[in-house]
């Protein structure tokens, strides 16, 4: 991809529109996220030879819904980016809707939304909107449908205030820490001029956000039209992010969670560079592996309604597995953060995506050395040099 555009951050990364690299990523950097456990494309009720059943054959146009269970409808609204779209769910309250995220703030959103809440939604008012975490394919049009309906706004904390800082730092310029972060993985000179000449976005895709909200923490329970929703919190795709269960038909709202066919990007980024997300992504895992029955229907934020939950968590969490075995044998000969690329992903990575790939393979050796598999030295030039600790059976 070429030429700068407006970047919005999208899934916890940058993306352009046309291209723009922000944070070193391009639009194409979504295809990143396939490339660990993959599924295939859904048909009627079909199984997709990894454990997973799709019971729905068709998706919902611009401003159409389509039933998924009981009460609960299915929205989609489309994305500029190679991820190309995102699932928002309206749940029926008395006369009125709770909707489940927003979509990206776009005309074309925004008219979708026109169109649906006049037509499918049958005019009814949206009562309530929960978002399930930050990224703005999630909350980009919170304040615009909060303003619009009057509705409260209903987020976990960590989520509501990391989206407010990162509005309010929209007019700084690029940080000095970004730039020791990113030289420190083996960013050249010329990578980091572009990431400074492309700094800042993510208000591009969000409309103003409510300057209130209500609280959700993990085990609340939010009644809808007389049922029980448990809220189900996970996080290393962001830091306090919020799922539904309704358990008397375990149907669960997974957001960025869980998803079909993708894995989500679990990412270090230059504002807390000894973060471990992906201890806590797999801790995730293993929690919602405890706690979800084998049956439990999954509306996930990307790709389509599945069955099969314990099969695909169990792939999620062994494509990282994996991808830390490969990234093990690397660090036999010392490597910086990007010479662990194709050990992590699997095939090469260029500077089209760039952002995402160095966040994720930071990720990655953030959790080696947190368990002590893994140890860094820092040059006279700033770059760290990582290498293994000890090796063993599991890394040959």
């Amino acid at each position: 991809m070429h030429g700068r555009f407006v970047a919005v951050y999208l899934g916890g990364v940058k993306a352009g529109v046309d291209g723009g690299e922000g944070h070193g990523l391009s639009i194409c950097a979504f295809r990143l996220e396939t490339d660990l456990a993959d599924g295939t494309a859904p048909t009627t009720a079909a199984k997709d030879g990894r454990g997973l059943t799709y019971p729905f054959d068709a998706v919902p146009g611009a401003g159409e819904t389509i039933e998924v269970a009981r009460g609960v409808l299915w929205l989609r609204f489309a994305l500029p980016f190679q991820l190309d779209h995102v699932n928002v769910y309206a749940i029926r309250d008395g006369d009125g809707w709770v909707v489940v995220d927003t979509g990206l703030k776009t005309s074309a959103t925004v008219a979708a939304w026109e169109t649906a809440l006049d037509g499918a939604l049958g005019g009814r008012p949206i009562a309530r909107l929960i978002c399930t975490h930050m990224h703005p394919d999630h909350i980009g049009l919170a304040g615009w449908l909060c303003e619009r309906s009057g509705a409260p706004l209903l987020m976990s904390r960590l989520e509501y205030v990391t989206a407010r800082m990162l509005m309010a730092e929209e007019a700084g310029d690029a940080p000095a820490d970004g730039e020791r972060y990113y030289r420190a993985a083996g960013w050249s000179d010329e990578q980091i001029a572009r990431w400074r000449a492309d700094y800042g976005g993510f208000g591009k895709g969000v409309a103003t956000m409510p300057r209130s909200y209500l609280r959700l923490s993990d085990d609340d329970v939010v009644q809808i039209d007389g049922d029980d929703w448990s809220v189900v919190v996970g996080s290393g795709h962001s830091p306090e992010h919020v799922c539904l269960w309704r358990r008397s038909d375990d149907v669960f709202i997974a957001g960025d969670q869980i998803l079909p066919r993708i894995s989500s990007n679990v990412s270090v980024w230059s504002t807390e560079p000894e973060a471990d997300p992906l201890g806590d992504w797999m801790g995730s895992l293993d929690k919602l592996r405890a706690l979800l029955p084998e049956d439990a229907f999954v509306l996930p934020a990307h790709g389509e309604p599945f069955y099969g939950v314990h099969a695909r968590l169990d792939a999620l969490k062994r494509g990282h597995e994996v991808a830390l075995k490969r990234l093990e044998r690397t660090l036999r000969q010392p490597s910086r953060v990007v010479d662990g690329f194709s050990a992590v992903f699997g095939r090469v990575v260029g500077d089209g995506v760039l952002g995402m790939a160095t966040g994720e393979a930071q990720a990655h050796l953030n959790y080696l050395e947190r368990r002590g598999r893994a140890q860094r030295t820092r040059d006279e030039s700033g770059v760290d040099w990582w290498s293994a600790v000890a090796q063993d059976e599991e890394t040959t």
